[in-house]
């Protein structure tokens, strides 16, 4: 397994999983929102966006978490294993307050020095409507994975703490 791609929501834990696999199966983990955010919360041009995105899914070993739907397709068709973390619309919502609280002011790790975490209202609306918005799109771009790809849709924390077991244990994942 040397090519691993994470999706899901906002709040859903796709940095905070991808760290941690990154530490049990020695893969360099690669945060989109670190790259795609320039400070003060500029977004990359979608040339050089789209240019970074395909250097790193050229590579022969990462983790990518993040979604950019745009952008999706490229990540999917190089992945071995990818993992959709479909939790709770509520737990996400708690997530991202969460966060907020802790990183008042600061910059998250898996963010570009410059992006001060912050919980504004476009922001808050994105990861509520996920579910009506991206949802169904996610799964029938995931339906069109390979026969030589692994897709693993979590909808638990039991089942994410389950997943990371499988793996430290080297036995398969769910």
């Amino acid at each position: 397994m040397n090519r691993i791609l994470i999706i899901g929501s906002g709040g859903s834990g796709k940095s905070t999983l991808a760290r941690q696999l990154g530490g049990l199966l020695q893969l360099p983990v690669v945060h989109l929102d670190a790259h795609f955010w320039n400070p003060n919360w500029v977004p990359k041009p979608d040339k050089e966006w789209d240019e970074l995105v395909q250097q790193y899914t050229e590579q022969e070993q990462w983790i990518i978490d993040g979604n950019y739907s745009r952008t999706m397709e490229s990540r999917i068709k190089r992945a071995e294993v990818i993992i959709f973390l479909d939790l709770p619309r509520l737990l996400c919502m708690y997530r991202i307050v969460k966060r907020r609280l802790m990183y008042h002011n600061q910059t998250r790790p898996d963010m570009n020095e410059g992006c001060p975490e912050k919980l504004d209202w476009a922001f808050v609306k994105w990861v509520w409507n996920y579910k009506s918005r991206s949802r169904q799109s996610t799964i029938a771009r995931l339906q069109q994975a390979g026969p030589h790809q692994q897709v693993i849709t979590v909808t638990t924390r039991v089942q994410v703490k389950e997943l990371l077991r499988s793996l430290a244990g080297g036995g398969p994942a769910l």
